[in-house]
């Protein structure tokens, strides 16, 4: 099974994380940032990932730490959760409307980290959530997962819908990228 448990514990934050990649959307999620949670749980929801994270940061702080550290954190989970790679489809697409928001998310599990990321925010948070910290997870997340991973809002009017339609984006593209389609590794190289 593709499945991982990372403890973080530093004296800023303390992560529980664990997944399932061939889940059935078991989903417990609790960073003390609701907002967060929320897409956290749509990620997982759109994946079909089980994803539990039990966090405890220190939010009277800001959400900074919080948001960096489970990116950290899921990120080497599902670096573990792969192995070797072997059979995965590798690349994944896809493209989320929220409302008036449409955002695409486009990943190659290459074994090399890099983000581009393409959004713009209006408001300096949703909820509890400083919106600059999107950027934030995501760029922990790609140095742990080792992942080449595209974001771009194309358009929309309201944060919440355009951060929204990332995450649920996210959640597809990346299922997308680990389904087992083949029993060889998915490069020329041989190795990913």
């Amino acid at each position: 099974m593709r499945k991982a448990t990372i403890k973080r514990d530093t004296l800023e934050t303390k992560i529980d994380l664990s997944i399932n990649l061939d889940g059935n959307r078991n989903i417990n999620i609790n960073t003390g940032i609701p907002f967060f949670d929320h897409m956290l749980t749509l990620f997982a929801f759109h994946g079909i990932f089980d994803l539990n994270i039990q966090a405890n940061g220190d939010l009277t702080v800001d959400s900074h730490h919080t948001m960096e550290d489970v990116g950290i954190a899921l990120g080497q989970a599902i670096y573990q959760a792969l192995g070797d790679r072997l059979g995965i489809n590798r690349y994944g697409l896809s493209y989320v409307p929220m409302d008036e928001a449409l955002s695409r998310v486009v990943i190659d599990m290459s074994n090399r980290p890099y983000l581009v990321f393409n959004v713009s925010f209006k408001r300096a948070s949703i909820g509890t959530m400083d919106t600059e910290n999107v950027l934030e997870f995501f760029k922990s997340f790609i140095n742990e997962s080792r992942m080449n991973l595209h974001i771009e809002n194309f358009y929309g009017d309201n944060d919440h819908h355009k951060v929204e339609s990332i995450f649920k984006a996210f959640g597809r593209a990346l299922k997308d990228a680990l389904s087992i389609n083949s029993s060889t590794i998915t490069s020329t190289k041989g190795v990913l």
